[in-house]
């Protein structure tokens, strides 16, 4: 099964998600997006599969310290490019794996998708 892993390596639940992860024997391979960013393309899938709530990380502090006029009105465009310029915002981790995109780590969901 083929895992693509997106993060933050020093973010406390991209720490346990990887442990997870490692303990299940499930290989993967680890971008991190606030070195390597996100494509435009991407986000834009990651929002398809699970909606702007849940990809774009409102309640972080990277968020929350924008300015108001970059928060306010934000359509699909505009919360893409929010994320592109601000990789922080976005949430994690995210996992592109053959069934979908999981994002977030709720270890349940993550058994239910990635089980052999």
């Amino acid at each position: 099964m083929a895992i693509e892993f997106y993060g933050i390596p020093n973010c406390d639940t991209v720490k346990k998600a990887r442990v997870w992860l490692d303990g299940q024997g499930l290989a993967y391979t680890f971008h991190d997006y606030k070195k390597e960013g996100a494509s435009p393309e991407r986000l834009a899938a990651w929002i398809d599969a699970a909606g702007l709530g849940k990809v774009l990380n409102r309640a972080g502090t990277t968020f929350r310290k924008l300015p108001d006029e970059d928060k306010a009105d934000l359509d699909t465009s505009r919360a893409i490019a929010l994320m592109v310029a601000n990789p922080s915002t976005i949430k994690r981790p995210v996992v592109e794996h053959p069934g979908g995109v999981l994002v977030g780590f709720r270890e349940p969901e993550w058994a239910a998708a990635l089980a052999r």
